[in-house]
């Protein structure tokens, strides 16, 4: 859970998991996106990859990311579970 919430925390790995959720992009896409260099980038796309919360599809030279959105429901409800959120509460609370 916490590679999930550490990959989540910076927002250009947001703003990609975003512009993923349109559907699938090449990393050439996702990068002309961003003003960072092709390093950076990797950087983040291996985070995201290392948290589950993508998918990498190499064809050639070319590679095409997918967002993995059943991770990322797994993170969050198991979070949800951890902090109590939609137990029913008792009488008298």
């Amino acid at each position: 859970m916490n590679i999930v919430f550490e990959a989540l925390a910076h927002p250009t790995r947001r703003a990609i998991l975003e512009m993923l959720k349109q559907g699938s992009k090449t990393a050439g896409e996702l990068a002309a996106a961003f003003n960072v260099s092709k390093p950076t980038m990797s950087g983040h796309f291996g985070k995201l990859k290392e948290a589950g919360l993508i998918h990498a599809d190499q064809q050639g030279t070319t590679i095409t990311y997918s967002i993995n959105l059943s991770t990322l429901e797994e993170v969050l409800l198991g979070f949800m579970g951890r902090i109590g959120a939609g137990e029913e509460k008792g009488e008298g609370q």
